[in-house]
This record gives structure tokens, sequence and C-alpha cells, in this order.
């Protein structure tokens, strides 16, 4: 299984790419930091005849590696109650490429597994669910099983490691990845 992390976080080494972190560890993997890609917000052309104009940015590279891969991680703080910017901006141009003619991408997600680690610092494991349900609505739409989450909890960089259960989920999840290699 080749896994694929998809950081949205803006700031580097904060709690979510730390929990990640541990439930990587010893694996092998690909990181894509969003906040080093410049991919531009989406210019919704659904309903237009021709569909999307190409767009002069890094969401090509970054889709093409998602193809490429069987097991996604979305790694991505709780900012504001949902997903960071940086992984929003990525998310909504799949519009884009569910029209793109090079991809069969619903199909090629279809072909893949689907987990999300997060961390926020106002009662994520409540606030965060429905973090956990747009995701959950997002990998059905395209027909992507989901495997999991883990929600942990810190606010200032390296709060996550006070949160037992968290680095215990993400302990576990290392051991089952190891076990699919």
């Amino acid at each position: 299984m080749n896994i694929l992390v998809l950081h949205g976080s803006s700031r580097e080494g904060g709690n979510t790419e730390q929990l990640t972190n541990i439930a990587l560890e010893g694996i092998p993997h690909t990181s894509i930091h969003l906040r080093e890609k410049n991919i531009l917000p989406i210019h919704d052309q659904r309903h237009v005849e021709g569909g999307f104009t190409a767009v002069a940015d890094d969401y090509d590279e970054v889709t093409e590696a998602v193809l490429a891969h069987d097991f996604l991680i979305f790694s991505t703080p709780i900012y504001w109650y949902g997903m960071s910017g940086y992984m929003k901006n990525y998310v909504d141009r799949w519009s884009q490429s569910l029209r793109d003619k090079r991809y069969a991408f619903k199909e090629s997600l279809g072909r893949k597994q689907a987990y999300v680690i997060t961390t926020g610092g106002d009662q994520p494991r409540i606030k965060g669910l429905p973090l956990i349900q747009q995701f959950q609505y997002v990998f059905s739409f395209v027909g992507m099983p989901y495997a999991g989450y883990i929600i942990g909890e810190g606010n200032k960089p390296g709060d996550i490691l006070a949160d037992a259960q968290a680095v215990a989920s993400a302990k576990q999840l290392n051991a089952w990845l190891k076990s699919q290699q």
C-alpha cells in the first residue's frame, strides 16, 4: 500500500502534523504540504459549455499524486470548525477533476481509502465532528471508501503530545498501516 498525506495546516510542525507523524512513524509515505502549493480557488464552470478552463497552478500536480496512491490521509487542523482553507481550496477543485477527461477521477478514487487526522483546541471531539462528517460526505460523493479518523486536542504547538487518547489512536493506526505493508 502506498500512502499519501495531504497536510492542510498553515503552520509547520503544528499539532496535526505531529499527530500525523506519530501515525506514520517508520512507514514509507509521501507528504504534500498544501501551504507550499499554489492552488487557486475554484472558478465554478460546471454548467458552462465546454466545462472548466485550464488553470496554471499546482492543482494538477497534487491531483496526479493523489491518483498515484492507494491510501490517502487528509491531515488538517480544525480552523473555525472546518477544514483549513488550503485543504478546502484543494477539495473544491475536485469539481473540476470530475469533468476533466484526462482523469477517470471518481473511478480512481473509488479504488483508494481515505483517512482523516485533525486537531483543534475548542472541544474538538465534539465540535470537530461536523468536519469529520463533511469529509465523509465528500468521500461518499466520489465513491472513496472511508477508513476512519482521529481527532486530537491541542492549541499551542506540542499540546497534542499531552492528548493520550489521540496519541494512542495514532499508534493504533501506525500498527494497522504496518500490518498492511
